[in-house]
């Protein structure tokens, strides 16, 4: 016989319900979502189990933003829970509500803990709790990370917006980033406009621009004359119209240059706890693949004894294409799944992009896989290449060992 408990966690309470094998309910409640409900769940566990012997007891919710992070390792932690053998699984909630829709019962909160215990009842689908702090620690650290990583490209494809708006050719002109350190400052220069700065004559403005690259630009006099070339060729606009712009390149110069920072002081800080990280160790072994990278993958997998082989990390990564096939037809084209962590497929396809770069077996895939459709060719090779790094990654995790690279002949 074996019990199974459904929490519906909200962000001030907590909706449990318990059933054992032949679905009888064993008690059912609600409680605060603090760490007094906490207990009082874990007491309501204990007391049932000095009635009843359980072989296997397992307990699990939904994955709801941070509002289950605490009760999920509160009852994944605790000692005398562990005593009894309980497993804490989060549950996709894509899964659990497409399963609700197999029953005409309504929603409450009430109901939704039921129907998660009769989930885990019928077949515990979900992903095992990472116990160790370890893996927490790295998993906030890396989480964020990818959030600022994602402000920062909504930032700069609106810098580009509204550079079009101002000089709509400089982009495409220029031998260079516009988001360099000098020419994001030469775009938004207070006591030098970009026509101003294409008015100087080319010498001088070569001498602008070495003093705002220190010297690093290569070809400083190139890049000059894109930016002249750019500034008559590009359209006017009023000069209303112009202050507004950039003000508004301005605001987002300064936050992509204290996004930047922010994801330099959390790349530091990752790179200090991973050196004490052997699985850690194992990933960076692979050339192309840094301590950043290599803790995002490892702080989403966790145990890798949690996953069968690789096809279930890959699966769980959202790095999966179903077949789709009904009576004699089958579908030749399979997208990929919509689903997944989104965290490890991003370290994942990061990683993938890095190693093509250092190692020769992935770089012939690659570009294998690049050349065999005419569109959306990066995009698609380096996320079957993303797939291909996921056996590599199984493999070291599970061996603790560390990448060999293959005889090229």
């Amino acid at each position: 016989m074996n019990l199974y408990l459904g929490i519906d966690v909200g962000k001030n309470k907590l909706d449990f319900c318990a059933l054992d094998s032949d679905q009888r309910c064993c008690f059912q409640g609600e409680t605060t979502n603090d760490l007094n409900g906490a207990i009082k769940i874990k007491q309501t566990v204990l007391t049932e189990t000095q009635t009843h012997h359980y072989e296997k007891i397992t307990a699990g919710m939904e994955a709801t933003s941070v509002y289950n992070f605490h009760p999920m390792t509160f009852l994944a932690e605790d000692s005398e829970l562990q005593a009894l053998g309980l497993s804490v699984i989060t549950i996709n909630p894509y899964t659990s509500h497409h399963f609700s829709q197999l029953f005409n019962d309504g929603k409450t909160d009430a109901i939704d803990a039921k129907q998660l215990a009769d989930l885990l009842r019928v077949e515990p689908l979900g992903t095992p709790v990472a116990r160790q702090e370890n893996y927490v620690a790295l998993q906030r650290l890396t989480r964020e990370r990818y959030h600022l990583v994602k402000q920062m490209t909504d930032s700069k494809n609106h810098f580009l917006n509204n550079l079009y708006y101002r000089c709509n050719t400089l982009e495409r002109e220029l031998p260079t980033s516009v988001f360099g350190s000098a020419m994001m400052t030469l775009i938004t220069d207070e006591e030098l406009t970009l026509d101003e700065a294409a008015a100087l004559p080319l010498d001088e403005l070569v001498t602008h621009l070495q003093q705002l690259a220190h010297g690093k630009f290569g070809d400083a006099e190139a890049v000059a004359k894109a930016i002249k070339k750019a500034t008559r060729s590009s359209y006017r606009l009023s000069k209303v119209v112009t202050d507004s712009v950039d003000e508004i390149l301005a605001v987002y110069a300064n936050e992509i240059r204290m996004l930047k920072k922010q994801i330099q002081v959390l790349d530091k800080t990752i790179t200090q706890i991973s050196t004490q990280n052997t699985d850690i160790n194992c990933l960076t072994s692979v050339p192309g693949i840094g301590p950043v990278y290599a803790a995002g993958i490892v702080a989403e997998i966790g145990q890798i004894e949690h996953f069968p082989d690789e096809s279930h990390i890959a699966k769980y990564a959202g790095l999966a294409w179903l077949p789709h096939e009904s009576g004699t037809s089958v579908r030749q084209a399979t997208p990929r799944t919509r689903k997944g962590n989104q965290y490890l497929r991003y370290y994942l396809v990061e990683a993938a992009n890095s190693i093509r770069r250092y190692d020769i077996t992935y770089q012939r895939y690659y570009h294998k896989k690049y050349e065999e459709v005419p569109k959306y060719r990066h995009r698609r090779a380096i996320v079957l290449t993303a797939r291909k790094l996921v056996r590599l990654v199984e493999v070291l995790l599970r061996n603790h060992q560390f990448y060999i690279p293959p005889k090229v002949v």
